[in-house]
């Protein structure tokens, strides 16, 4: 797998990546968001790991701009922001994940090899599947409702697919931590709220009826537009 890093603290971008790199990684490094876009335009990357607060270019306009790109390649946040509002800003323009700092190596690297085994599934696997009046592309990382259509993430997808692989029965909180989230301080109910949160504004922005409903204290489900 090709990653490419960027974080402009010249210590903590060496430090990663020799990690990185010692985990069988190849690493191309950038220290600001205007060398981040460069190499982005020159090369293509498995995962990208993107500091929020760099020079030049900070890191949510490096996150827009390759996005308004076409370029889906799975982006994980570096940021010193843990709020609720910080965290659907990064999703809104479409990382798939989002580490707050500190953070321990562990914990990244298993973040990466989860991104890069959705990444890097085999495409002729992946389907379109419907329900009610949604129409999911797997292969494209896309949900269509009618002429409408919006891309969605990583744990987007991941989420998604479980919701609706459940034929509108209830998915409880625990399931969805475990699906999508392989690390366990992670899989936590605030994780999951962000999402789905996120999800339900993708399918009101393409017109769908469809809706992710909740019951308290155990878990979501979709319901088919009427």
């Amino acid at each position: 797998m090709k990653l490419l890093l960027v974080e402009d603290n010249p210590q903590l971008n060496k430090a990663l990546t020799t990690l990185l790199k010692r985990n069988s990684y190849l690493v191309d490094s950038a220290y600001d968001g205007e060398e981040a876009l460069m190499c982005l335009k020159e090369y293509q990357y498995d995962v990208i790991i993107l500091d929020i607060m760099l020079p030049k270019i900070d890191g949510l306009e490096v996150l827009r701009r390759t996005r308004r790109n076409n370029i889906q390649t799975p982006i994980i946040l570096l940021t010193a922001r843990s709020t609720i509002e910080d965290k659907i800003t990064g999703l809104d323009l479409g990382a798939d994940d989002y580490l707050p700092k500190p953070f321990s190596t562990e914990e990244l690297l298993a973040r990466i090899r989860a991104l890069g085994r959705r990444r890097n599934s085999p495409i002729e696997d992946k389907k379109e599947v419907t329900f009610g009046d949604i129409v999911i592309d797997e292969a494209n990382y896309v949900v269509k409702c009618g002429n409408n259509s919006v891309s969605l993430s990583n744990k987007e997808m991941m989420i998604l697919l479980l919701l609706v692989n459940s034929d509108g029965k209830i998915v409880s909180l625990d399931k969805i931590t475990r699906s999508a989230w392989e690390i366990e301080s992670y899989s936590t109910n605030e994780n999951v709220w962000v999402f789905i949160s996120y999800l339900r504004k993708k399918l009101e922005s393409i017109g769908s009826k469809t809706k992710i409903k909740s019951i308290r204290y155990q878990g979501y489900y979709l319901e088919k537009a009427k």
